[in-house]
């Protein structure tokens, strides 16, 4: 089975930036929490539309477990999810309750109240079908690897989308970054040891926000990757709060092993050199949407009538305006599995 491993983690790691021989640490299960980056059914099976796209998780895949992470709403009982893990990620979730949207008036902009907080909710009552004594819990939960997100950039992306201003948005990071990280370290009092925790995309790369905001002074734009300046110093504002926030917890758990996510480090080479990547179709462009220079249309999303999608997906690094495309989320997958995109290291 090592050799199994091995193979499948060599092919994953041969084509990122760190070609070096990696062995892997081993991990028999996966539980995660986060939004539509990472649900594989729950938005779904509460009886939302299709729409955003729910995708798969890739790191099931290179650990060699048995099959993609089961959403929590399908399974019946933690027997049979045990030797696999099982997905809490909701599509559309955000870190904050609800409440704090609705105080804001605009909890209409939500398209789900199943937050965080619900979440962990959830896997206190599931918790008991994964394991029984505290002995057996520690056991379990020693070879289980915790994903805490991404979580968080919904609840700016709702906020901007309803009209805040970066300068209204920022006060709210070290809410949003204390839920992450009050999250983080319940599920160390309830026994995980091994946890990843996901910044905050570049999110003035994002089509969404490219067309939203649309500028015509081209001072607004990064001319190395041509996006948003503003925008994405936001989201290394929150990646930054984070990182710090996470450091307190190390000292606070020593024996949790706490590892943070560069995702914004994995996702930018693909905007500076998307060629290299194979991403010949435009990487500030969507695969499916309604048209327009990014081919992003609030009145015509992906799937709605009106839109189209592009004939070679794997070409483009965004597919919907607010999702990259399976072709890209592997490469950002290989920068956190494989480094250098995570830290300390998810495999030393």
């Amino acid at each position: 089975m090592m050799i199994k491993v091995m193979s499948l983690l060599l092919f994953w790691c041969f084509t990122s930036q760190t070609v070096s021989l990696i062995i892997p640490r081993r991990y028999e299960s996966i539980i995660n929490f986060g939004n539509s980056i990472s649900d594989t059914g729950n938005y779904l099976l509460m009886g939302a539309p299709a729409y955003p796209a729910v995708g798969k998780l890739p790191y099931a895949e290179a650990f060699d477990l048995p099959s993609y992470l089961p959403p929590y709403l399908g399974v019946a009982n933690g027997s049979h999810v045990r030797n696999n893990g099982v997905n809490f990620a909701v599509a559309g979730a955000t870190a904050l309750d609800p409440e704090f949207f609705y105080a804001q008036n605009i909890g209409w902009t939500l398209w789900t109240n199943s937050s965080l907080n619900v979440q962990l909710g959830w896997f206190k009552k599931f918790k008991s079908s994964l394991c029984h004594t505290k002995h057996d819990c520690e056991e379990y939960f020693r070879k289980t690897l915790f994903l805490v997100g991404e979580i968080g950039g919904n609840d700016y992306n709702f906020q901007f989308l309803a009209g805040a201003t970066i300068d209204q948005i920022r006060p709210i990071v070290p809410l949003v970054v204390g839920a992450i990280v009050n999250a983080t370290s319940m599920l160390i009092e309830e026994g995980a040891t091994e946890l990843v925790v996901p910044g905050n995309f570049p999110l003035g790369c994002s089509v969404v926000y490219l067309a939203l905001v649309e500028s015509t002074n081209q001072s607004d734009y990064d001319p190395t990757n041509g996006c948003l300046k503003a925008y994405n110093s936001f989201s290394e504002y929150h990646n930054e709060h984070l990182k710090r926030e996470l450091q307190v917890l190390r000292e606070k758990y020593p024996n949790a092993r706490i590892i943070y996510a560069d995702y914004y480090g994995a996702a930018i080479p693909l905007y500076l050199a998307p060629k290299l990547y194979g991403f010949y179709g435009g990487p500030r462009i969507a695969c499916c949407g309604g048209g327009g220079p990014y081919n992003y249309d609030l009145s015509a999303w992906c799937g709605d009538p009106g839109s189209t999608a592009c004939e070679n997906p794997s070409a483009f690094v965004n597919w919907d305006g607010i999702h990259f495309t399976e072709a890209a989320y592997r490469y950002i997958a290989q920068g956190v599995l494989c480094g250098p995109h995570a830290s300390p290291p998810l495999m030393p």
